[in-house]
């Protein structure tokens, strides 16, 4: 019997998936989802019980076991990827979760990290992690010395998603670059793990998992066997970021991408070219998966969750009804202006939660306008954080993926954003990061599928015009916040 089938695995931050694809070609052959139980609390509260990840795997994974019938005995490779720098405690011998498993968007232990940014000089967080403060995942293992102590002890182990559901798999404990530098584990000059901010803490490195060497594998253990119905020993790779995940997903569909996950968060991945140097305030850069250079994650500070609550705002959450309004018009009137970061501390009130504005709001302005201007203000502000990386030559296109770009309107507004590049959309993005994760086993399978996007629905001119109004709105209301500067990209001088 051939072996040629590879089985790919994404458990995002709201969403678990799996994917079946040919290893020549690519072809999507069985794919399944569940939605993950993430409890919300006050303050900005993200929790999950390692429990429900089990449930939701071995749903997915039954369901695509039942797709594929008896071929399901090909599959002959496992890739993991999933949501980085979420934080799980669990007893490093048994694999028990000691605590539940606080999303990588939790946001109550921000103003720790905050703090502890503060306490070092920025040159300190810039020579480790090549940007400005203290990782958010540091500042949580902070907040959870405080709340929970009993938890830093030498047999337990601090992990994130894709190093519970990889060692399930495998039994290796192993994390990737990605998860490891938003725990403030990881030196990104020196690409190795690194114990010196862990230090400020008292926490020793041996509190985190190995890091992933490049694409290395592991074999099935028993119990991962036994779990997906497959031979011991069959190779798994990873555990990958997600965001990692998504952009080998781009290459070879375009030249030089800059790949846009446009899901719970919106962010920009790319490899940054040999003569090029950039960086920003908040950057991640990892090693290039490619083999050369440097992968570089650029979150934005804002994402679906401001789109989400648009949608439950101004449509009573009837997603179907926003096309009918996009179709009437795509911008908001002149002047208006929506800075979507709903998601983040306020800025001229740091206890509290929440810095969305909308600005030039009168009498004659309905939710129809309101709902245009949040949609204009997450793809401008996509445009402001990367406005120097289409102007430099560092990227040749941009390839749109996560579950935003299913709307036509964003689409449309993005291909205008970013003219006179081409603009491509994943046509199967809901397994992208699924996909991107067996990339170890055939970079061809990792490929998506992707076509062009046409700009529409608005003049060149007018969407121009609003973009640069929400930039100089932004900079009025919001400049004095350091960590939004843009990513700066130029050519190296010679």
């Amino acid at each position: 019997m051939s072996r040629d089938l590879l089985l790919g695995i994404d458990l995002g931050t709201t969403v678990l998936k799996a994917g079946v694809f040919a290893e020549k070609g690519g072809r999507v052959l069985a794919q399944a989802s569940r939605r993950l139980p993430v409890r919300h609390s006050a303050g900005g509260g993200r929790e999950l019980d390692a429990a429900a990840i089990d449930r939701a795997f071995a749903q997915v994974t039954q369901e695509v076991r039942r797709q594929m019938g008896a071929r399901w005995r090909r599959v002959k490779g496992v890739g993991v990827a999933a949501q980085g720098g979420s934080s799980l405690v669990v007893h490093r011998d048994t694999r028990q979760p000691l605590c539940p498993m606080f999303l990588w968007n939790d946001a109550r232990a921000y103003p720790y990290a905050a703090r502890l940014g503060e306490q070092q000089d920025k040159r300190f967080w810039r020579k480790l992690f090549h940007f400005d403060g203290a990782p958010a995942g540091l500042g949580r293992l902070w907040w959870l010395q405080e709340t929970r102590p009993e938890l830093f002890i030498e047999d337990h182990l601090h992990i994130g998603a894709g190093e519970y559901l990889f060692h399930r798999l495998a039994g290796v404990w192993r994390q990737d670059a990605g998860n490891a530098i938003q725990v403030g584990s990881y030196n990104a000059g020196a690409q190795s793990l690194d114990a010196e901010a862990l230090s400020l803490l008292g926490i020793p490195l041996s509190f985190v998992a190995p890091l992933r060497r490049g694409h290395e594998t592991a074999g099935l253990s028993r119990e991962g066997a036994a779990v997906l119905g497959l031979p011991e020993g069959v190779p798994v790779a990873g555990p990958y970021i997600d965001q990692e995940a998504c952009y080998v997903t781009a290459l070879g569909t375009s030249a030089r991408p800059l790949q846009c996950s446009l899901g719970t968060a919106w962010v920009g991945n790319f490899e940054l070219p040999p003569g090029f140097v950039g960086r920003s305030p908040s950057q991640l850069a990892l090693p290039a998966p490619t083999g050369a250079g440097k992968l570089i994650v650029q979150p934005l500070f804002t994402g679906n969750t401001a789109w989400d609550w648009a949608l439950g705002a101004f449509l009573g959450g009837v997603l179907e009804r926003a096309a009918a309004v996009f179709r009437r018009r795509l911008l908001p009137p002149e002047g208006l202006v929506g800075i979507p970061w709903t998601a983040q501390q306020n800025p001229f009130q740091p206890a509290a939660y929440g810095a969305g504005m909308f600005l030039g709001v009168s009498t004659h302005t309905t939710a129809d306008d309101l709902l245009r201007a949040t949609a204009a203000g997450l793809v401008f502000e996509l445009g402001r954080v990367f406005g120097s990386l289409k102007t430099s030559g560092a990227i040749g296109s941009v390839v749109l993926g996560g579950g935003a770009s299913n709307g036509l309107y964003f689409r449309q507004l993005l291909a205008h954003c970013f003219d006179p590049l081409p603009v491509l959309w994943q046509e199967d993005y809901e397994v992208a990061a699924a996909r991107g994760a067996v990339y170890a086993f055939s970079p061809r399978a990792a490929q998506g599928r992707v076509k062009p996007v046409k700009a529409g629905g608005a003049s060149a001119r007018e969407v121009q015009e609003a973009c640069a109004l929400y930039a100089r709105a932004f900079e009025k209301v919001l400049g004095h916040v350091k960590d939004a500067a843009p990513f700066q990209c130029r050519a190296r001088k010679r």
